[in-house]
Formats: structure tokens, C-alpha cells, sequence
């Protein structure tokens, strides 16, 4: 592992412990954790596993970590069975000073989205690396419905003429499934302005599940880690 990468570990693992320790601090024994995905909410799942007793269940927003989760004893729970999500943990690709964000780079956007506009506060954990002026640097995904794939590829040129497109693939070539058995398109060379005209624009585009811009829905809270140590910014 190169010296970049470990420091980036170490920052991830940093914030992940300063959201349960947040948590500790602001979150009721027995209530239900709205849970995300990717590398720094692994990270998170791990250190929430020391305090098991205190929150045993947990929405979940990919496979993955519903895998991490019940791996530590945790119980996972169908949105559709939670009356209250006080709180939703998750990572980003990107995040402005605005908190509208970026994600869906591990393809769990669709999911992601929907228990963030559960969640009463939504805490994004990040390193200083993902902080931006403007959503684009990383590419935008796009959860598409397989046969409209081609179709919202045009639109999208249509709506964005400097836009670069491509559908993510598997290593042999073969479309990525995400786990709502769709596919995503990455969408880079847009500098977006307005986070949340962009959003509602390619949300409406038939055939598109959503975008990974998380902007009319942001985070409240960001602990971010970097090299002073983990800084908290509130929206």
C-alpha cells in the first residue's frame, strides 16, 4: 500500500470514529442507524461494532454493507419497516461548501438517496480530499433502466453539450449491475454551478433511476479529516 493511500486510511478512519462518537453524544440508545457505502463507511460499521450494545439495528443502503453489518452482529432492517431514522452516515466523491455532494461511485446512489431522504440529519464523512468548489471533478453517475441506457445517453448530450459519457463495465467488459439490477452511466466534463437545477434536469429524464448529485437533499453535517484532524462544518 503506498504512503498516500495509508494517510488516507488514517483520515478515513479518524472520521469514521468521530461520527460515533457524534453519535454517542446525540443519538438515543436503540435507534435505528441509517447506514451508507464505500471505503470510509466500512470504516464506520467497524467502530460502530464496539458499541453493538447501544445500536443493535440498522438501515442499510447497498448489499455490501448490510454484509458488513450483519458480519458484526448487527440486525438490518427493510426501510420500509422503520417508522424513524433520526440519523444517516455516509461517505462522499465530492462535497462543496454548500453540502451538495457527489456520489455513487460505489453504485449505491439510487438506495443511498432514498434513506437520505428519510434520515432527519445526514452526517457525510469524509477526507479533505473530497472537498470541491464545484460539483464535476469527479465523474457524475447516473443510475439508468437497461433499455433506456442509449436513450439517456442523448438526452444528457442534448442537455450538455461538453458532457463526456460512458457506461461503466465490469472487467470482462460486460455491463455493471448495480443492486437494483440497473446500470450506471459516469458523466465527466461538467462543472456544475447549480447543483440542484442539474439534479432535477437529469432526474427528469425518462429512464433515469437518479443522479448521483445529492444536492436538493444535502448533508447537515460534515466531519471532514485532514491534516489539523477532524474539522465538523454544519449546512
Amino acid at each position: 500500500m503506498s504512503q498516500v493511500l495509508l494517510q488516507q486510511d488514517q483520515l478515513k478512519q479518524k472520521v469514521a470514529q468521530a461520527a460515533v462518537e457524534y453519535m454517542l453524544h446525540n443519538l438515543a440508545p436503540g435507534s435505528v442507524v441509517g447506514v451508507g457505502t464505500g471505503s470510509t463507511v466500512n470504516f464506520f460499521i467497524d467502530a460502530m461494532a464496539n458499541h453493538k450494545a447501544r445500536w443493535r439495528e440498522a438501515v442499510s443502503s447497498s448489499e455490501a454493507s448490510t454484509a458488513r453489518l450483519q458480519a458484526h452482529g448487527f440486525s438490518v432492517l427493510s426501510l420500509n419497516d422503520v417508522a424513524a431514522l433520526p440519523i444517516y452516515v455516509d461517505g462522499a466523491d465530492e462535497i462543496t461548501p454548500e453540502g451538495h455532494m457527489t456520489k455513487g461511485g460505489g453504485a449505491a446512489l439510487t438506495r443511498e438517496k432514498i434513506i437520505a431522504s428519510v434520515a432527519q440529519t445526514f452526517v457525510c464523512i469524509a477526507d479533505e480530499s473530497k472537498k470541491v468548489e464545484h460539483i464535476g471533478q469527479f465523474p457524475i453517475p447516473i443510475e439508468v433502466i437497461p433499455m433506456a441506457r442509449e436513450s439517456v445517453i442523448r438526452h444528457v448530450m442534448r442537455l450538455f453539450t461538453s458532457a463526456r459519457i460512458v457506461s461503466r463495465k465490469n472487467a470482462d467488459g460486460s455491463f455493471f449491475s448495480t443492486d437494483n439490477h440497473c446500470e450506471i452511466l459516469d458523466i465527466s466534463g461538467l462543472k456544475v454551478t447549480d447543483a440542484v437545477v442539474t439534479e432535477r434536469a437529469i432526474n427528469q429524464i425518462p429512464g433515469v433511476v437518479t443522479v448521483g448529485i445529492f444536492a436538493q437533499r444535502g448533508a447537515n453535517i460534515l466531519l471532514v479529516g485532514g491534516a489539523q484532524g477532524v474539522q465538523t462544518q454544519y449546512f
